[in-house]
């Protein structure tokens, strides 16, 4: 089988002008050989024969995989196309990949500053951080308030849109404030998909993402990643990897690369749905606080429409009560009462059950799937009529 990391038919530079889903079809495919398979399948490796000195790109499992490679280079592919520097290391899982950015550049006596709105296990990172005499500082994602914290931090944490509440903040102005600091940027990209934004391309130093979300959207895998273009920064994060054993394994890895073809197919299905469902939700007398950046009322929208180019597939909103909430989920029949997001089957919950999130008890987390719009928009009013007994 020819060698990945010796194929040059896949490097960034070759797709650079092409379309998403051209550029996600064909994203790390390494050079076709006579009867070998477009993509190769996992290879599952512990060790490598490996005589004499220890060089070459596959020497022990635990540090590098020609499956991985394959599929760190279509992610790369697609979150800094025609950018060759740029380099993506995929790990187990999405708190993986952000653990490894925050604990590979921060030392004892650092300050990071973090979202007050975002992902649920965040206060979870912000214990062991200052148990490791970390300073943590956060503030909300809407109206850049991170801003007014950066003064003095290593390391500024970005996640746009938030989750679950779906604010955004402008991440270009941040990276530019936070580097005249001297500040590293990070941003969880996984609500937007890189088809949705691409942080380096806005300043970030970090691309973090779940791969577990909308990237693979099959709710089969769960996979972080990572994508920067400093070479030191990478190296840092590639250590942790190392030290942590945070790794995916090869048929996950195999799976998501699979899946990436058709994310410019899922992507697009499911942010239209999307939007038509928030269109239909307006104006229902028992749904309050209703968000989706892709909405022109939106509070997020005009920055939204600045920096991305697609929306996402997760719309929010709140009903009266817990008891409604729970009654609403109950009577959807084209929907799993399920956590994550990003999948091709529609999911939905009631966040606060979880405990970790600033949300009323009535707030609904809808992450749109690939079903028939009409379906889907049908089963959902019909449930919020059913419900309201």
């Amino acid at each position: 089988m020819n060698d990945p990391a010796a194929s040059e038919n896949s490097g960034t530079h070759a797709n650079s002008g092409l379309g998403d889903s051209t550029r996600a079809v064909r994203a790390g495919l390494p050079e076709p050989v006579k009867h070998e398979p477009t993509l190769p399948g996992p290879v599952f490796a512990a060790h490598y024969h490996l005589p004499g000195a220890p060089t070459g790109p596959y020497t022990y499992g635990r540090d590098e995989n020609p499956t991985w490679t394959l599929l760190e280079r279509a992610i790369g592919e697609l979150e800094a196309p025609g950018e060759d520097g740029v380099e993506t290391l995929v790990f187990a899982s999405g708190m993986a990949a952000v653990s490894s950015v925050l604990f590979s550049q921060l030392r004892t006596g650092d300050a990071v500053v973090l979202p007050d709105d975002g992902y649920q296990a965040l206060p979870l990172v912000r214990a062991q951080l200052e148990a490791y005499g970390i300073e943590v500082r956060t503030a909300p994602t809407g109206g850049d308030a991170q801003l007014d914290v950066l003064d003095g931090a290593r390391l500024l944490w970005i996640e746009t849109p938030s989750n679950p509440g779906l604010d955004v903040c402008d991440v270009r102005r941040l990276a530019e404030a936070a580097h005249t600091h001297g500040c590293l940027v990070a941003v969880d990209n996984t609500l937007a998909t890189p088809l949705g934004q691409r942080p380096l391309e806005l300043g970030a130093d970090f691309s973090v993402a779940s791969g577990t979300k909308q990237l693979t959207g099959h709710g089969d895998v769960l996979l972080g990643y990572v994508a920067g273009a400093d070479p030191s920064a990478m190296a840092a994060v590639r250590r942790w990897r190392k030290i942590a054993g945070a790794i995916p394994g090869p048929m996950e890895a195999w799976l998501a690369h699979r899946s990436i073809a058709t994310l410019p197919l899922r992507v697009d299905r499911q942010d239209a749905t999307a939007l038509t469902l928030a269109e239909a939700l307006r104006g229902r007398p028992e749904v309050t606080g209703l968000r989706y950046p892709g909405l022109p009322d939106d509070p997020s929208h005009k920055i939204a429409a600045q920096q991305m180019r697609r929306y996402g597939c997760v719309v929010s909103f709140v009903l009266p009560t817990r008891a409604r909430a729970d009654r609403f989920l109950g009577a959807l029949r084209l929907v799993d009462d399920a956590t994550s997001f990003g999948g091709v089957r529609s999911t939905a919950e009631r966040r606060g059950r979880w405990g970790g999130d600033a949300v009323p008890e009535g707030f609904i987390r809808f992450s749109v799937g690939a079903e028939d719009p009409e379906d889907l928009v049908a089963d959902v009013l019909r449930a919020l009529e059913t419900s309201s007994d």
